[in-house]
């Protein structure tokens, strides 16, 4: 667990990845409050950290009235309601929740009227009332950054018409749709662009060079600057094919999002799945303060989290005691081989990854053939089944504890592979690979009991401190070679 020094850098953050790790009392107000609580930071000084919120109570402190500690996503039922709550909205947020409320609460295991309930006690509406407000945000952003018609806004955005649509964008905004188009808007007919914000500053090449390195063939590449990929996102009724392509927009804090016109039905979830990719929501100030030199010859790194955690997972297990090089090979045969193929204006694109049914069904002859150890194909038809079973979620916002456990308890995945994971897949801000070979050269360190001692005093950003000690590691490898190619005739 965090230590109090710790606790006060999450704390100062407002990270809410770290919501219901801790629980922080003030004595000077005799409340004690969530980490993500909104109320004015106090003094160092003024901090005591428990673990749990009846620790806190105990010692004599009440629950803050503004950030509700019984909200805290945890273990107690008060705790299951809550993740009942932003299960839904997330859901909602990312467009995968049925047009209905009973079919919302179905996917999630309860009736429409606990749904309901436990939704309003969260966010202080019904689930209708915030996916329309969603809904009616998206589809305001994409008549302004787009070409895409009406029609074709109002379908992406979720509304099942464009009467409904035009009815409650003129009720709730006092407008017609019509006037929020701009002149040449971003894309063309094939295609259109959006733009997603982050805090400055952004260490865009290296996580550029980053992703390049590890580019599936065929699914992935990066190209003059420019991160593409392929896209399927599959869903009960129907799927959505497709491409997209990820840039810096020069002079602006923001990503250029550019989507092929296929994808306009998943906005919502292709835009979800991107900001854990590009480390959006980082707050790099409070990273810097905490991790000092190390960090500061790369300001704004960001740790890139993964598009879909199966896919990351699978090339976890292939990158086992392997270079990257040899892994990228072996995942590129393994797209070309279950993937299915796909049309793209980009010759580098050709294929979409295998989701975890495809995977499990494939028998481990098959996926020997493609050049993978025994070891390996066992370990990678364990880890398809249990996805595809829904007994392991690789994606942010899954227990981290629990899903570690889960992941080690898998044939073939160990300690390295399982923190990896919740570094790329989980997008744990404190994620720590200690036994991973760059971490361990670029400590000077030959355990990882040790490594882990020494990145104690980097919590609760080490998953940002490995991402430096790789860049470090890296510039001064390419620093050797440099030095090699100039004494020895640029060899």
């Amino acid at each position: 667990m965090f230590d109090d020094d710790v606790c006060y850098r999450a704390l100062s953050a407002r990270d809410p990845r770290f919501d219901g790790h801790f629980y922080v009392a003030v004595s000077t107000t005799g409340v004690y409050c969530r980490p993500v609580c909104p109320a004015r930071l106090p003094r160092r000084a003024n901090c005591l950290f428990f673990t749990s919120a009846a620790a806190a109570e105990a010692r004599g402190y009440r629950p803050c009235l503004r950030c509700r500690p019984e909200l805290a996503p945890g273990l107690a039922s008060v705790d299951a309601r809550r993740r009942l709550a932003r299960a839904a909205a997330a859901r909602l947020d990312a467009g995968l929740a049925d047009q209905d409320l009973a079919g919302l609460a179905d996917a999630l295991g309860v009736s429409d009227r606990h749904l309901r309930r436990v939704f309003r006690l969260e966010y202080g509406v019904t689930p209708v009332a915030y996916a329309q407000t969603q809904r009616l945000l998206l589809a305001k952003r994409l008549l302004t950054d787009t070409r895409l018609p009406v029609t074709e806004v109002a379908l992406a955005a979720g509304f099942g018409s464009l009467r409904r649509f035009n009815a409650l964008f003129r009720q709730r905004y006092r407008l017609k749709p019509s006037s929020l188009r701009r002149p040449g808007g971003a894309g063309d007919a094939d295609s259109f662009t959006l733009r997603l914000a982050y805090r400055p500053p952004y260490d865009w090449p290296a996580l550029r060079d980053f992703l390049g390195q590890r580019a599936i063939a065929g699914v992935e590449s990066v190209e003059d600057g420019v991160y593409r990929r392929t896209v399927a996102l599959r869903r009960r009724d129907h799927g959505y094919r497709g491409w997209l392509a990820v840039a810096p927009v020069k002079g602006r804090d923001q990503l250029a999002v550019t989507l092929s016109a296929s994808l306009a039905g998943a906005v919502p979830e292709v835009l979800a799945r991107l900001r854990p990719l590009f480390d959006l929501d980082c707050q790099p100030t409070e990273v810097a303060a905490a991790l000092g030199p190390l960090i500061e010859a790369h300001p704004g790194l960001r740790v890139p989290g993964a598009f879909d955690g199966f896919e990351a997972a699978v090339r976890a297990v292939l990158g086992q005691q392997i270079t990257v090089r040899a892994a990228q090979t072996l995942a590129g045969r393994v797209a070309a081989a279950l993937g299915e193929p796909l049309e793209t204006p980009f010759a580098a694109l050709t294929h979409t990854f295998p989701d975890a049914a495809t995977v499990a069904a494939t028998d481990a002859d098959t996926l020997g053939g493609l050049g993978i150890l025994r070891s390996r194909v066992g370990a990678i038809r364990a880890l398809a089944s249990a996805c595809d079973r829904g007994e392991l979620t690789l994606a942010p916002g899954a227990p981290v504890e629990d899903t570690l456990a889960a992941l080690k308890a898998l044939p073939g995945i160990g300690d390295w592979t399982a923190h990896y994971l919740a570094l790329r897949a989980l997008s744990w801000p404190d994620a720590f690979p200690a036994a991973d070979y760059g971490v361990l050269k670029a400590l000077g360190e030959r355990s990882p009991a040790r490594a882990r001692r020494h990145a104690e005093a980097w919590r609760p950003w080490r998953a940002y401190a490995v991402m430096a000690l790789w860049r470090n590691l890296a510039m001064q490898d390419t620093a050797a070679q440099s030095a090699q190619g100039t004494g020895s005739g640029g060899r």
